[in-house]
């Protein structure tokens, strides 16, 4: 099946310009970006003290994709114009002082207001081209206030594997593939416990997995903690049977001394696994807790791994509401803002890579050659108690064969299971979710 036709309207090439003998020059800022229908998103702005002539910050800075389905969604509700506008606006942090390296630390949502900027996007042309196109590049007088903006807003084709799960991810369901209105099936789940380090997977092609090493991941093991949620593993199965990858809980996920909930000073981890050569090889690591500093949320950290988790590269770390849910994302489009930015853009400098050169990568290639780029996943996270089918998207660069596909619904799988994990210990999971019941 074609992969679903997406476009990212990207934002880039960011720098402002004050007025001669300014009183703002001590002060930092950054840009928030609103597209309707969209949630917001901010990032740093760097100050060109010598004009026009200073170099621009070349990068990205915000991104919103869409698919062909919300494009023309968003054309029909715009009438006649099938025009959108992009709101840009320009804000002063709180506090003086500019932040070092003009990275993403510190940025909040408020702050004083400079100025603002409308860009209107073409939504019949961006329709009818689906392809890359410049909307806007250049500067911008930022109403009466002699304030200047550089900024080049584009469109950029993103095209995406859409599998979409028919149940709970611990019922077992089937994955299907989406296209519009077009589904088939292309996976099956199977939901299971294990004895904490001894995992045994088979199926009609013989692939079986040792036990997880602890020389690998340092794993809680203690048997005799009175609250602990041990052992899950999901498998998934292409449709011949044969397993093409693999989430398995190596880190309990334990309530912190005194309280009912897992804390990120002692969060429970994944292992995902794809089969390499007759055996399962670890491809990442996925660590969840409960994080109550900006309200009650689930944060999770994801790690691309090599043998043994040596060189873990991070490509995802953030956070999701557990009452409204929202997605896991793994964008390395914008950066570099990596531990504070609600996109959870990680800036991985140069390298390139894709999911086939990482299941021929072990052992043989260069590490440093299985970065990825730009948008590589996201999955819907539903809030806790609810039930959940998640949604998994996934950049077409980044697939190469089925085990590719599979590894990010396993991610998937595993990142919608953490919020039960991590779910108040004083509150009783579903049937399926205790293994005590099944006994």
């Amino acid at each position: 099946m074609d992969p679903c036709p997406f476009v990212r309207i990207v934002v880039g090439n960011l720098g402002l310009i004050l007025p001669e003998k300014s009183n703002l020059s001590a002060f930092s800022f950054y840009c928030k970006f609103k597209l309707k229908g969209l949630p917001s998103q901010i990032s740093d702005v760097s100050l060109l003290p010598g004009g026009e002539n200073d170099a621009v910050d070349a990068r990205i800075h915000g991104c919103f994709a869409l698919s062909k389905l919300e494009l023309e969604k968003l054309a029909d509700k715009s009438g006649s114009s099938s025009s959108a506008c992009l709101k840009i606006e320009i804000r002063r942090r709180i506090g003086i002082g500019r932040t070092s390296g003009g990275g993403g630390c510190g940025l909040v949502s408020g702050g004083k207001l400079l100025g603002s900027v409308a860009v209107q996007l073409d939504l019949k042309s961006i329709l009818e081209n689906m392809g890359k196109s410049v909307i806007q590049n250049g500067w911008v007088m930022i109403g009466g206030s002699g304030v200047k903006l550089h900024l080049n807003v584009r469109a950029e084709p993103d095209p995406r594997f859409v599998f979409l799960f028919d149940g709970e991810p611990e019922c077992s369901p089937q994955v299907f593939q989406v296209n519009g209105n077009v589904k088939q099936p292309v996976f099956t789940c199977k939901f299971s416990f294990r004895n904490s380090g001894d995992w045994n997977l088979r199926s009609r092609s013989g692939l079986s997995e040792p036990s997880t090493s602890t020389n690998c991941f340092n794993s809680i093991e203690n048997e005799h903690a009175a609250k602990e949620r041990k052992g899950w593993s999901i498998t998934i199965h292409d449709l011949s049977g044969s397993p093409v990858a693999a989430a398995s809980m190596v880190t309990p996920f334990v309530p912190s001394p005194g309280t009912n909930r897992v804390s990120r000073s002692n969060p429970g981890a994944w292992l995902i696994l794809r089969p390499v050569q007759s055996t399962w090889k670890p491809w990442g690591r996925l660590e969840a807790w409960r994080d109550r500093t900006r309200g009650d949320r689930l944060g999770y950290r994801f790690d691309l791994l090599s043998d043994c988790g040596v060189d873990a590269i991070p490509l995802a770390s953030s956070d999701i509401s557990t009452k409204n849910g929202g997605k896991f994302n793994v964008d390395i489009t914008t950066g570099p803002t990596p531990l504070t930015s609600p996109n959870s853009s990680f800036d991985l400098g140069s390298g390139s890579g894709s999911g086939s050169d990482l299941g021929s990568g072990y052992g043989s290639g260069s590490w440093a050659n299985l970065l990825y780029r730009g948008f590589v996943m996201s999955s819907t996270v539903e809030g806790d108690g609810r039930c959940s089918k998640p949604k998994v998207e996934v950049g077409v660069q980044h697939v190469a064969c089925t085990e590719d596909a599979a590894a990010f619904v396993a991610l998937a799988a595993a990142m919608d299971l953490s919020m039960d994990a991590c779910r108040s210990f004083s509150r009783k999971l579903r049937k399926e979710l205790r293994q005590s019941d099944l006994e």
